[in-house]
């Protein structure tokens, strides 16, 4: 299965707890996830939230598990220009 299709299957609850794994690096009931269960649980909430959430901001998961919400005017500003247009990726089947 690859992400499309589990955040076009993923229950609000299941959402819920990934969003807490990826804030907190803990499930719901305290148990700790690994790096890489982290790393994943941020990817697939961001996925959940830009298929299912109506939102005209971006957000993301800081480097402590904050969440930081930006506009798009700021995500922008963050990031250098492209030398051309094959340097970015952009994901439209979301």
């Amino acid at each position: 299965m690859d992400i499309i299709e589990l955040v076009d299957n993923m229950s609000e609850e299941m959402y819920l707890r990934l969003k807490c794994a990826a804030e907190t690096g803990k499930w719901p009931e305290g148990t700790s996830v690994d790096k890489e269960q982290q790393l994943s649980a941020v990817q697939i909430t961001m996925a959940y939230q830009s298929k299912h959430l109506d939102s005209d901001q971006t957000l993301s998961i800081g480097p402590r598990g904050e969440m930081i919400i930006k506009t798009k005017s700021e995500l922008r500003s963050d990031f250098p220009v492209a030398k051309d247009s094959n340097d970015i990726a952009r994901f439209s089947n979301l």
